[in-house]
């Protein structure tokens, strides 16, 4: 199916792009929840916000992404699921101790993985952070990691056998040039997926140089796209979010685009085939 749209071009995913990484929460429940966190924002994103902006974009599925403000508790993102099935998945926090049966049960709400947020920590596991990753990993989950700046290499040493890493926001490495951490992209390439998501969040380094040292190093298939829709501490970008004329503009490929937006996401959190008709 083609949509066309002024603002974005062609968008040619069949049943709609894809927007691998965006967040829906409450303010009240963000206040009450995320109270002294690094930022917690004072407004509501809700899900009906979320569609209206992306349905202009010819952006129709998506993955919600748990914010670190609202820690552990999930009941935002597994709404969202219930309120669209089948085009929406989800990306959980959850406390570690959470049992195999607790994640068979959420894999039949739509998620598809866990979220390690590390920013504002200290980036080391412990033990029992390390017995989730492998509980998730043995039900064919992803695991996310958000890092600070220059953390990359240090979190993939940590994450033992896991099959499918998903790095958030171009993987925030110390520049463009950062020895370590594309040495530890090169080990671990065969596992790793990354989503070109919020510039903003990379510090200065040049967004279209990282796209293109990513899929240098894990190919075509392994790219992802986020709008990081609303964007929280950056929302001046979230009018734009959804266009996508950031990532035509990094990876200057249409058919790369597509496969970025629709494709590769697809796959990964094993969206339904889109219905004839």
């Amino acid at each position: 199916m083609t949509m066309v749209h002024p603002e974005v071009g062609e968008v040619k995913a069949q049943g709609g792009a894809i927007d691998a990484h965006f967040h829906v929460f409450r303010a009240d429940a963000a206040r009450a929840i995320g109270a002294g966190t690094r930022y917690v924002p004072a407004y509501d994103a809700t899900l009906g916000d979320w569609s209206r902006a992306a349905s202009a974009c010819g952006v129709t599925r998506g993955v919600v992404v748990q914010p670190s403000f609202l820690g552990t508790d999930n009941t935002a993102m597994l709404a969202a699921l219930a309120a669209m099935p089948g085009r929406l998945r989800g990306i959980a926090v959850l406390a570690p101790s959470t049992g195999e049966a607790a994640l068979r049960a959420l894999d039949a709400r739509g998620v598809r993985g866990i979220r390690l947020n590390l920013v504002g920590r200290d980036h080391v596991l412990d033990a029992a952070e390390r017995g989730l990753v492998e509980r998730v990993d043995a039900i064919g989950w992803q695991v996310e990691v958000h890092v600070e700046r220059g953390r990359l290499a240090g979190v993939l040493a940590q994450l033992g056998a896991a099959r499918t890493v998903v790095v958030d926001h171009f993987g925030k490495p110390d520049g463009v040039v950062d020895a370590a951490t594309w040495a530890a992209v090169a080990r671990h390439a065969d596992r790793l997926h990354v989503k070109l998501s919020a510039p903003y969040r990379v510090e200065g380094a040049d967004p279209a140089v990282l796209a293109a040292r990513w899929l240098e190093r894990v190919g075509p298939e392994r790219l992802l796209w986020g709008s990081d829709w609303p964007c929280t501490n950056h929302e001046a970008a979230a009018p734009a979010a959804h266009a996508g004329d950031a990532l035509r503009g990094w990876l200057r490929d249409a058919a790369l685009v597509e496969r970025v937006r629709g494709a590769n996401p697809a796959a990964l959190y094993r969206f339904d085939p889109p219905q004839a008709g």
